[in-house]
């Protein structure tokens, strides 16, 4: 059953290496997730799934150990997704690194575990049967679900402006900071899709995970820092 969950955006940016000058901007972030996941720690699970936004539409497993880097992003920083471990087939997609370096930072050392990349054409259906299977994988199960929200919330975001994007980001940001199933489910896979929002399947696999676990939450950061909408939520 599903004990607790964070939810965190994966900007590269998120990791100082790789912001640089940046680096400040994104501050009240990075303490908002080490808040999250210290929640995490708190309930204690006897596995950690992190579910983050995959090139392939997935659903693609990450052992523990899998390692990563930000070498794309200019920057020669290595991450693994735990412990690391030899003999680790594959490479984390940035998301996870993200998520790796996360884990890092914050000295994570409370229950195994594994990863999981979803692709952004993943149905919603499918998106929730899949949190239903992770749910099911230990009797203490938390999640840390990696995700932006919309790209096109400026005239400088990456998606340039779209009117529709602030409300969906709200609409999400209530969602998750409410623990409300129903309406992360509802979200629109197709309008996400055309408002760049990388999280919405990582959020509805949250939401399939937690049917049934009664779990609360609180919105701990939601801001657009760059034009792309970023939401830290605690649920537990």
């Amino acid at each position: 059953m599903l004990v607790a969950a964070a939810v965190c955006p994966c900007p590269p940016l998120l990791v100082p290496d790789v912001a640089a000058g940046a680096a400040p901007e994104l501050d009240a972030a990075r303490a908002a997730c080490a808040d999250a996941l210290g929640l995490l720690a708190a309930a204690r699970p006897d596995l950690l799934v992190v579910v983050g936004p995959d090139a392939e539409t997935g659903p693609t497993a990450y052992a523990q150990g899998t390692p990563g880097s930000f070498l794309g992003f200019g920057v020669e920083r290595d991450v693994t997704l735990g412990q690391a471990r030899d003999g680790v087939a594959g490479t984390l997609p940035p998301s996870l690194a993200v998520a790796g370096w996360l884990l890092e930072r914050t000295g994570w050392a409370d229950a195994p575990i594994e990863g999981l990349g979803v692709g952004e054409p993943l149905a919603v259906e499918r998106c929730i049967e899949i949190g239903s299977e992770i749910a099911a994988r230990a009797e203490r199960v938390a999640l840390l679900v990696m995700g932006d929200a919309s790209a096109c919330r400026t005239l400088k975001a990456p998606g340039y402006l779209d009117e529709r994007a602030e409300p969906f980001d709200a609409e999400a940001a209530r969602a998750l900071g409410t623990a409300d199933l129903a309406g992360l489910k509802g979200l629109d896979a197709d309008l996400a899709r055309e408002l760049m929002v990388s999280g919405r399947a990582p959020w509805q696999v949250l939401a399939g995970a937690a049917d049934g676990a009664a779990l609360r939450g609180a919105l701990l950061y939601e801001d657009a820092p760059y034009g792309v909408g970023y939401l830290v939520a605690a649920w537990s």
